[in-house]
């Protein structure tokens, strides 16, 4: 696998499930390299506990296929490597498909990826012509575009006037166990500005997880310092993708991680780890008994 973000980490980890050996490869310093460095660390550690071999930090210098295999040579730090390989799977990224439109002709501007320029209400350089969805260079979640598809509908057709606000958008790798994450990363929260507070609650201190037997993974929150408003969460368990969803309300709301921790929360479900992790910025929950609020 050539890229380890999500779909090189979704598909590698199905090929590792069936019995093949995989192997990934990443130009960025870890694996999942937009996620907290907790969640990927945390799933560094599953996916070489299955078996995969994770080269990071590496340069892919060549591939070549002889009549039996394919070999694709690396450099990780000072070393080069020969990697021998049935099939090489590249999943490095995507860009905007929108070469031969006539995107000039018509004053439509494109950046260097080739993606749609346009402003807050999805309005290209040309007042006349709106674009949506993946070729505008947003988020590639299908969520993402018909959410825009529908609001340049209504800006181009009814003079509606929204404008994009993704705060809290979500987004879900499908491995095992999933990632889920909302909002900004603690990094991403200091790059804007804020002075930030953190809490990282292990999967082990999650009743759920434990009846599971299954405590691989964690739950991470960003709040801003002094108001304690929720900034950011990031979820690595079963089930995260719905568990997040929780957070992405939080978030968009303007939500204290107090009030977090005092929102009913159903005993011996995953979700229950959401507010486990918005106790731990006041409290020790390990030491607390069953439900303590």
């Amino acid at each position: 696998m050539i890229g380890a973000n999500a779909i090189g980490l979704e598909l590698g980890q199905f090929f590792l499930h069936v019995g093949a050996e995989v192997s990934f490869v990443d130009v960025a310093e870890r694996i999942a390299p937009f996620e907290e460095p907790e969640v990927s660390e945390a799933l560094t550690s599953v996916l070489t506990t299955q078996g995969a071999a994770i080269y990071t930090g590496a340069q892919v210098l060549g591939v070549r296929r002889s009549a039996d295999h394919v070999e694709v040579t690396v450099s990780v730090g000072e070393r080069q490597l020969d990697l021998a390989c049935d099939e090489v799977l590249v999943a490095t990224g995507r860009r905007p498909n929108t070469e031969g439109l006539g995107l000039e002709e018509a004053g439509v501007e494109v950046d260097g990826r080739g993606a749609l320029v346009v402003d807050d209400e999805l309005r290209t350089a040309n007042p006349r012509i709106y674009g949506a969805g993946d070729v505008t260079g947003a988020p590639q979640f299908v969520y993402v575009s018909a959410y825009e598809g529908a609001l340049a509908v209504d800006n181009a057709l009814l003079g509606a006037g929204r404008r994009v606000d993704f705060t809290g958008l979500p987004r879900v790798t499908f491995t095992a166990p999933q990632i889920a994450s909302a909002g900004l990363t603690e990094a991403q929260a200091a790059a804007a500005g804020y002075e930030v507070e953190t809490s990282v609650l292990p999967l082990k201190a999650i009743p759920r997880a434990l009846v599971n037997h299954d405590t691989q993974g964690l739950v991470k929150l960003v709040a801003e310092a002094g108001t304690g408003r929720l900034l950011g969460a990031s979820v690595l368990a079963e089930g995260a993708g719905d568990v997040i969803q929780t957070a992405v309300l939080a978030i968009r709301h303007g939500i204290t991680t107090a009030e977090l921790a005092g929102t009913f929360h159903p005993y011996l479900t995953m979700v229950e780890g959401m507010k486990l992790a918005a106790q731990t910025f006041t409290r020790d929950v390990e030491k607390l008994s069953c439900c303590a609020a």
